[in-house]
């Protein structure tokens, strides 16, 4: 009989990576259970979709009535109130104490997409800079955005027009904010008048790019550069938001509000919805049929976004988050003496990351990094890789994580750590 993994690579475009070979028969919280009922901790989460957990009854339920009432009629022919509501709640809780307005897309790259369209549109500019390291989809744009070639953008052709990188700062790998700003100065100076530039979008904490969190008050100066240009400041909080770092978004930590802020993946609990909530006035910018899509805001999305708000601030999960990430990462802590491949634990909330490099040396090690991912799906514990090197392990469990179950994970982990060096 052939196997369902031939059958895959027999099937699907070999393009669409996947980094295990489990396939899920059902899931609950933090766990998963595939076709032979071997049961996983999920310390991925749908690569942070999952904040409220696999299946959270709230959100179910809240799917299930609007299944009863209607799937679909494209509210930009039939509109419909939870779109509204949702809009409404959105644009009280994104950072910023300026009148807000909202509009919803189907995917993280879209909503990025969106957002740049919306900026170039009001301010009549069409550069735009973001940050080595950064990922923001792989569509043209996003991928023109994303500061990652392998394997974003390896043999995809040219890429979009009127994109610049500056480097993100990193003190671990040696960039200081600083640098970052004299690199942007440089920038203005050699490559595009600021006034050619229509915005910056960054990345509060990077995701694919490696965990890497954005310097106490680098935001803040970003902020007064787009002020000082009269340039838009654009938060992609696409993996950062709805709890993920301990807070709703993670700009919060910053005290600083852009003026556009796109969101996905935590928002819909498992469906797919994303949205661009900013400045009431530059998104009015585009005219009507400017925005939108067929499937944008699907009714089934938008009921569950609004159950998995409710779920947020019921549950206390930004609270949670931060609780989990520091058991976490003391359980870690108490592992670096014996592990010198480990260089650093970090993260905010419980968007966490380790990183390792080759021991006594200040090159990375994905091998290591991946022999630690491999240990511990032996054990049963799904981990995800991230980062330019492919050499940090990322964890985003469900912030709903019992603690049992989460105890049990922690050991794993540092018996994976400890099996992979042997």
């Amino acid at each position: 009989m052939t196997s369902l993994t031939d059958r895959k690579n027999a099937a699907i475009s070999r393009g669409v990576g996947m980094t295990t070979q489990i396939y899920a028969e059902r899931a609950e919280n933090a766990e998963i259970w595939d076709r032979d009922g071997n049961r996983y901790i999920d310390f991925a989460a749908g690569i942070a979709v999952v904040n409220t957990g696999h299946r959270h009854p709230r959100v179910m339920q809240a799917v299930r009535d609007q299944l009863d009432r209607f799937t679909h009629t494209c509210h930009q022919v039939v509109p419909y109130e939870n779109y509204v509501t949702l809009a409404e709640r959105l644009n009280r809780a994104v950072p910023g104490d300026w009148p807000k307005k909202t509009a919803f897309f189907t995917t993280g790259a879209e909503a990025v997409e969106n957002a740049v369209k919306i900026a170039r549109h009001y301010k009549a500019r069409p550069g735009i800079i973001a940050f080595s390291g950064a990922f923001h989809g792989r569509t043209f744009l996003g991928m023109s955005l994303t500061g990652k070639v392998q394997p974003y953008k390896a043999g995809f052709g040219p890429m979009m027009n009127d994109i610049w990188h500056l480097p993100f700062p990193n003190l671990l790998h040696g960039i200081t904010q600083e640098d970052a700003l004299d690199a942007l100065d440089r920038l203005f100076r050699s490559d595009i008048d600021p006034a050619r530039v229509a915005a910056i979008i960054i990345e509060p904490v990077q995701g694919e790019g490696g965990f890497y969190e954005a310097p106490p008050g680098f935001l803040q100066r970003l902020r007064e550069i787009c002020d000082q240009y009269s340039m838009l400041l654009i938060a992609d909080e696409v993996q950062t938001g709805f709890a993920r770092t301990g807070r709703l978004f993670a700009m919060e930590h910053h005290g600083v509000a852009a003026d556009l802020t796109t969101m996905a993946k935590g928002l819909g609990g498992g469906l797919p919805i994303s949205a661009v909530t900013g400045r009431a006035d530059v998104m009015d910018s585009p005219a009507p049929g400017g925005l939108g899509g067929t499937y944008a805001g699907n009714p089934l999305a938008v009921a569950a976004a609004l159950a998995v708000l409710d779920v947020i601030a019921d549950e206390d999960l930004c609270a949670r988050a931060t609780r989990l990430g520091q058991r976490l990462k003391q359980r870690l802590a108490s592992v670096v003496q014996d592990v010198p491949e480990i260089v650093d634990i970090r993260g905010p909330g419980f968007m966490n990351a380790m990183e390792f490099n080759v021991a006594g040396s200040d090159r990375p090690s994905p091998d290591m990094a991946n022999r630690v991912r491999e240990e511990a799906l032996k054990r049963n514990l799904i981990l995800l890789t991230c980062g330019v090197h492919g050499n940090v392990i990322r964890f985003l469990a469900p912030l709903t994580i019992p603690d049992a179950i989460f105890d049990e994970a922690l050991d794993i982990l540092e018996t994976s750590i400890r099996a992979a060096r042997a």
